[in-house]
């Protein structure tokens, strides 16, 4: 995790991902219409040579050849508006289902893009499902999303995959034992400040949603994943069980959660999938939230992942939506996949040509996804743009779309349902996000690095690498047509690349275990650091963990493990690079 030797490519990708997310038309019970993208609980799995994403919310799916371009690819034979697809190669072909209250009806495929899908059996009632064939060829089937059942298995037949045997409960939540399992943003419970979230929270109580399992065999160790505490949260991550068999028993792995990003531009990593690519590198799709239209807000991250040498599945989340490498062959998923590009807009001065009440361009470079410049206008010409303050050296923009009052510009959804506390609706259309982007060193002669203006391109998460890199001071974006001919929104305008200046100085940590489950982590400010990259870990060699921050000098850290000693390092970063802190022991 170095930014000392940046290797220029293409093949460079930036979370949150850049698909086509699906718009829906959702009308919740006692809350106002929305109109919002959409997609979580994601599935990735490599069959045939191709890689298949299954999303919740989506209609159809994507597929890639490598993980950095996809293509989406519309269905009329599985269900549209069931959460959770989930999707696994057994014997040789692509079966999927979903999660559904009544019978969720098992799916068989050859050949996806030819939409061959027919249902293989009717199923049963269950929510977030998994399958996994181990090597012997016998096939399991995992599911539970509860905060009061757990997570349960079953053994199928390896032919019809109906349930052979009695269903075991495996596991389910211990918030008073694994703090990050404790509900909240930052794990702090907020007094709800609506009737309609009392009665939810009410109704819902202080434990953790246990959620999303998805099995995986490396060696001769199972490792059955897991979400929580839950998806509206920065906190929502996954942790891990292993067992020799793949129904258990299981216990529980304090190098949990091995997946968990609750600081930076986008935040949350739960509800996810765990896959190996042509090379043999292992990656880690799960579910990065928005939640602000509704908490069903989502979007997918994808991450390095592996097992190290004492079989401890980890996750590289470090800058984990700075850009990153996806590479040709097998590659250390710590040291070779950092792309090793800086952030050089935060807090950058901005300017508009217009922007709506309480959507100021300021918000465009403020590194949260959850708040957005918008122009006071629908029309295309609207722009934005943002000052570095001097000429630095650019080699990628990533512009990220929000959705803002879509549901004045949207028609009415059609074929929808009640699902999950509210009517439902996908747009069954593709729209387009027409952009030109500019750079320029003097505000007079502009460059352009991008225009996708009448491509009709769905792009909401932009990702333009400049080959070669480009030196500039000034960065302009200007809106063609928007999807519903709604407004020009931007929740981030990031421009990576590397500064001519010195990395800040070391930042060491000052760090006390406040309970079983909570750490206090400081360190002294610093006037040249952006931020700080807090990494910790059950052991001085395995900071897996981390928590990235901006214009914060101390952390709370609430996701310890009951009974494990714990280690810190604390990074600090800027526009110049990055310098790692010293690895301290929490007393």
């Amino acid at each position: 995790m170095t930014s000392d030797s940046p290797r220029p490519t293409t093949a460079v990708t930036c979370n949150p991902l850049n698909i086509p997310y699906r718009y829906q038309d959702v009308r919740p019970m006692g809350a106002e219409r929305t109109v919002h993208r959409e997609a979580a609980d994601p599935t990735i799995v490599r069959y045939r040579g191709r890689f298949y994403l299954f999303a919740s919310m989506s209609a159809g799916f994507w597929h890639s050849t490598d993980l950095l371009t996809w293509e989406y690819q519309a269905t009329r034979k599985l269900p549209a508006l069931d959460y959770a697809p989930h999707a696994r190669e057994i014997n040789g072909a692509l079966y999927v289902t979903a999660s559904r209250l009544t019978d969720s009806p098992i799916f068989r495929s050859e050949d996806p893009l030819a939409d061959d899908f027919t249902v293989l059996n009717p199923g049963f009632p269950f929510w977030d499902p998994h399958f996994f064939q181990d090597d012997d060829g016998a096939v399991y089937f995992y599911w539970g999303c509860s905060n009061k059942e757990p997570i349960t298995g079953v053994r199928l037949d390896a032919v019809t995959l109906d349930k052979e045997g009695d269903p075991v409960a495996l596991f389910g939540g211990a918030p008073d034992l694994h703090g990050w399992e404790r509900i909240g943003e930052n794990h702090v419970k907020a007094e709800p400040l609506t009737e309609r979230a009392k009665i939810i929270a009410q109704y819902l109580g202080d434990a953790p949603f246990v959620e999303g399992a998805w099995m995986t065999r490396h060696n001769d160790t199972y490792y059955l994943q897991y979400a929580a505490p839950g998806t509206e949260w920065n906190t929502y991550a996954n942790g891990y069980y292993t067992g020799s068999s793949p129904l258990g028993p299981f216990e529980y792995s304090p190098n949990s959660p091995f997946s968990s990003k609750p600081g930076g531009f986008v935040t949350g990593a739960g509800h996810g999938s765990t896959f190996q690519d042509e090379h043999g590198n292992w990656w880690h799709a799960s579910t990065m939230r928005v939640s602000v239209h509704h908490e069903f807000e989502r979007r997918i991250g994808l991450f390095p992942a592996g097992f190290d040498s004492d079989g401890v599945l980890f996750c590289n989340q470090n800058f984990g939506d700075y850009p990153a490498l996806v590479p040709d062959r097998r590659v250390d998923p710590w040291t070779e996949t950092f792309a090793g590009w800086m952030l050089q807009s935060f807090r950058t001065v901005t300017a508009a040509s217009s922007s709506a009440e309480g959507h100021e361009p300021e918000l465009a470079v403020n590194e949260d996804i959850r708040t957005w410049w918008t122009a006071g206008t629908s029309r295309p010409g609207e722009w934005l743009q943002t000052d570095l303050g001097e000429e630095r050296t650019i080699t990628a923009i990533q512009l990220n779309l929000a959705d803002e009052d879509m549901a004045s510009h949207a028609p009415d959804g059609t074929d929808g349902e009640d699902l999950t506390g509210a009517w439902r609706a996908i747009y069954p259309d593709l729209y387009p996000t027409e952009v030109l982007i500019e750079v320029s060193s003097d505000g007079q002669e502009w460059h352009t690095v991008s225009d996708n203006r009448g491509s009709g391109e769905d792009a909401p998460h932009a990702f333009v690498v400049l080959e070669p890199a480009r030196r500039a001071r000034l960065i302009r974006v200007t809106a063609g047509r928007m999807p519903f001919d709604g407004p020009f929104s931007i929740s981030g305008l990031r421009v990576f690349g590397t500064g001519d200046g010195a990395a800040p100085p070391t930042a060491t940590a000052r760090a006390m275990r406040v309970d079983d489950l909570t750490a206090r982590i400081e360190w002294d400010p610093s006037e040249t650091a952006q931020g700080h990259n807090v990494r910790y870990g059950i052991a001085p060699d395995k900071l897996y963990h981390s928590w990235l921050l901006y214009e914060q000098n101390d952390l709370d850290l609430r996701s310890l493990n009951a009974g494990h000693d714990y280690w810190v390092a604390v990074d600090s970063f800027n526009e110049n690079g990055i310098t790692p802190g010293p690895v301290v022991k929490i007393t």
